[in-house]
């Protein structure tokens, strides 16, 4: 996918990219992505296409959306560190505390490294469970599955928040901001477009994505 591809020197992930489901229509919705991202209309990419399952459009796209925000993060790990981000912030106003309601109950202080460590561990273990995130052709999605994808929105949005607020000077400095600039459009457009995101958790970014949506 040549709109998102990063210049060789960065092709370091934070963790190896995921596949969209297996078979044939996750394939062809993967090809519908690409085609349409390529026109350059995010807008009009991030719309469920006549005919298709809107389940099937939020897996595919929830996988593509994991592997750009591991992209663009993993240009940060040497930067990101416990010593320079010591809790996972926003801004001076929002502290995000990590807890998956599994291993961890009660939400915790972690680095911002840390935490976005335990994300990418839990949305990976989402994205593998094909009791949600089903990888035969027309396996059923379970009840809660748009749930479990709003979840991984509002937890991806945190990451984005984070970079944007505390490593964009590095950004810039890596050339990248054009790159994150265009992920976040398309994450927001598409967040947007599914109510994916409760508009209170889009508060530490307000006013960019408010620019992005021309509310």
């Amino acid at each position: 996918m040549s709109l998102f591809g990063l210049g060789s020197r960065n092709q370091k992930t934070f963790r190896p990219k995921k596949n969209a489901p297996s078979g044939s229509k996750g394939a062809q919705l993967q090809k519908h992505i690409d085609a349409t991202l390529g026109s350059g209309n995010l807008r009009e990419a991030v719309r469920l296409p006549p005919g298709e399952d809107i389940n099937e459009w939020l897996a595919v796209n929830t996988v593509d959306f994991f592997n750009q925000v591991n992209i663009l993060y993993g240009t940060l790990t040497e930067f990101c560190t416990s010593a320079n981000c010591p809790t996972m912030t926003a801004g001076p106003k929002y502290e995000y505390r990590w807890a998956d309601g599994v291993a961890i109950k009660k939400p915790i202080e972690v680095s911002a490294s840390k935490y976005v460590e335990y994300l990418m561990d839990w949305i990976e273990a989402q994205l593998d469970d094909e009791q949600i995130f089903p990888q035969k052709l027309g396996a059923p999605f379970p009840p809660n599955f748009q749930d479990v994808v709003r979840t991984i929105f509002k937890r991806s949005f945190r990451v984005y928040a984070h970079i944007y607020h505390s490593h964009f000077q590095k950004i810039v400095s890596l050339k990248e901001e054009a790159h994150l600039n265009t992920c976040f459009k398309h994450f927001v457009l598409f967040a947007w477009e599914f109510r994916l995101i409760d508009k209170g958790e889009l508060a530490p970014l307000y006013d960019l994505v408010e620019s992005i949506l021309k509310l």
